[in-house]
C-alpha cells in the first residue's frame, strides 16, 4: 500500500498534524497502538481538559535550545485553537493563570479532533502497532502488525516515557537514534517529590493538606498551592519546580508568599501580647499545619504555644525564617508513573524549527512531547502539541 504521509501516534500533536496534512489533499493514515484516540487529552483536567493557556509563549518551555519553539508557536497560536473550538460549537472558561478549559469535557475534545479528522479523510487505525521502520530511496517503508505501508513522509508523534500505564513508550528515541539523530537526557517531569525520614514523617502526618506557596529552584520560581502526601510533596507549585530541580539540589519554599511574618509577628507583639502564636499562624495557614509545627514534627523545636510577648525576637527570625524560607532537598520524585510529561528529548539541533522534519533524513518528523521542548503546567504542553504538528502537517509533501 502506497500513501503520502503516516503518523505514528494519535496523541495531541499526531491529530492536528493528520488532520493539517489531509486538509491538504494529503493521503494520510494515522496509526495508534492502544485503543482510543488522545488518551492523555481525555485524563487532562480531570477530564475537563486544559487544551491550552492564554499566556503560552515560548518563554514558557524548556529546552537545550529556548528559541527553538517560537516558530511553531508563532504560526499556530493559542487564538487558533480557540478559533477550532468555536468552529465546533465547544466552549471554555479560564480557571486561573491563564489556563483554559473545556465546558464540555475532554471527551468533547476528542471528538471534535476525531471529526475533524475524518471530514478531512484521515485514515484512521487503532490498535495497530508498528513494528519496523526504514527509508529506501526517497521512500520509508513502515511495518505494522497488520501490513506493510510505503508513504513519502513519516512523523512521529508518540509522545514521551511518562505514565506508561496509558502506553508510554521510548519508540520515539528508539526511531531518532536508528537514524542518526541525538536524544537529550531524559527524566520525568511535572512530577510530585518523594522525601524520607523525618521530613516524610511530617508530610504524611499533613497528607491532604494545601498551602499556598512560592516556591523555588534554580531559574525557576512559581507561586500555586503545594500539597502535602504520603509520599512527599506534590500540588501545582511543586510539579512546576520538578522541571527545574536535579537530584541533590535545594528546593526553597515561602508557605507565606503574600506577608513578612517577621514584620506579623514584631507589631502582633505590640498590638496584640495576649494573643496566642497558635491562634495567630492559624489566621494564616491551615490549622493542621499549624499544630504539627508547633509540636515540633516540623524538624524545628517545638514553639510552646505561648502569648506573643512571651517570644523572643530571635524566635521570631527563626519561625519566620522556617515558613518563609523553608529549604528542602527531596530524595527524589514518583518518577515517570505519576509524571505528566517527559523532560528532554529528540534534540532540536537535528530538527528544522519551521517544519520539525529531521534536517539529514528528508521525510521524516518529529513533533510534541518526543521533542526536546517541555511546558510549563497548564495547557503549555497542549499548545506545544497543536503548534507543532500544525507546523509539521503544513510543511509535509509541500
Amino acid at each position: 500500500m502506497s500513501i503520502d504521509v503516516v503518523i505514528i501516534g494519535a496523541g495531541a500533536a499526531g491529530l492536528m498534524a493528520a488532520i493539517t496534512s489531509a486538509q491538504r489533499g494529503l493521503a494520510t493514515i494515522l496509526i495508534e497502538h492502544g485503543k482510543k484516540i488522545g488518551p492523555k487529552i481525555l485524563i487532562s483536567g480531570g477530564g475537563r481538559c486544559n487544551f491550552t493557556n492564554l499566556e503560552a509563549e515560548s518563554h514558557a518551555y524548556l529546552s537545550h535550545n529556548r528559541h527553538f519553539a517560537k516558530s511553531a508557536m508563532a504560526r499556530y497560536t493559542q487564538w487558533d485553537f480557540l478559533d477550532l473550538m468555536t468552529k465546533n460549537d465547544l466552549s471554555w472558561n479560564e480557571k486561573k493563570l491563564g489556563q483554559l478549559f473545556c465546558d464540555q469535557g475532554a471527551k468533547a475534545v476528542v471528538a471534535m479532533l476525531t471529526n475533524e479528522a475524518e471530514q478531512a479523510g484521515v485514515d484512521i487505525r487503532l490498535e495497530t502497532s508498528v513494528s519496523a521502520l526504514h527509508k529506501t530511496g526517497d521512500a520509508f517503508q513502515v511495518t505494522t502488525d497488520k501490513q506493510s505501508i510505503t508513504a513519502k513522509a513519516v512523523m512521529i508523534a508518540t509522545g514521551g516515557l511518562s505514565i506508561p500505564k496509558m502506553g508510554a513508550t521510548g519508540f520515539a528515541y528508539d526511531i531518532a537514534k536508528q537514524f542518526d539523530l541525538t536524544v537529550t537526557d531524559l527524566r520525568p517531569a511535572l512530577v510530585p517529590f518523594t522525601f524520607q525520614n523525618q521530613e516524610l514523617s511530617f508530610m504524611k502526618a499533613l497528607a491532604g493538606v494545601s498551602v499556598d506557596a512560592e516556591v523555588k529552584c534554580g531559574a525557576g520560581t512559581f507561586r500555586e498551592n503545594l500539597l502535602f502526601t504520603h509520599r512527599g510533596l506534590s500540588g501545582p507549585s511543586i510539579l512546576q519546580i520538578s522541571s527545574y530541580w536535579r537530584e541533590g539540589d535545594e528546593v526553597t519554599l515561602n508557605l507565606l508568599p503574600t506577608i513578612d511574618l517577621l514584620a506579623a509577628l514584631v507589631e502582633a507583639r505590640k498590638d496584640t501580647p495576649k494573643q496566642s502564636l497558635s491562634k495567630l499562624l492559624k489566621e494564616m495557614l491551615p490549622n493542621r499545619y499549624v499544630d504539627a509545627l508547633l509540636s515540633g514534627e516540623a524538624g524545628v523545636d517545638a514553639f510552646q504555644d505561648q502569648h506573643i510577648a512571651q517570644i523572643s525576637k530571635s524566635e521570631c527570625q527563626r519561625l519566620s525564617d522556617h515558613l518563609q524560607r523553608w529549604i528542602i532537598v527531596p530524595q527524589g520524585t514518583e518518577g515517570y508513573r505519576t509524571a505528566e510529561v517527559t523532560l528532554g528529548g529528540i534534540n532540536t539541533d537535528d530538527l528544522s524549527s519551521k517544519t520539525m522534519e529531521a534536517k539529514d533524513v528528508a521525510g521524516l518528523y518529529f513533533i510534541g512531547e518526543c521533542v526536546d521542548v517541555t511546558g510549563w503546567l497548564g495547557g503549555y504542553n497542549f499548545q506545544w502539541a497543536w503548534a507543532s504538528g500544525f507546523a509539521a502537517g503544513t510543511a509535509v509533501c509541500a
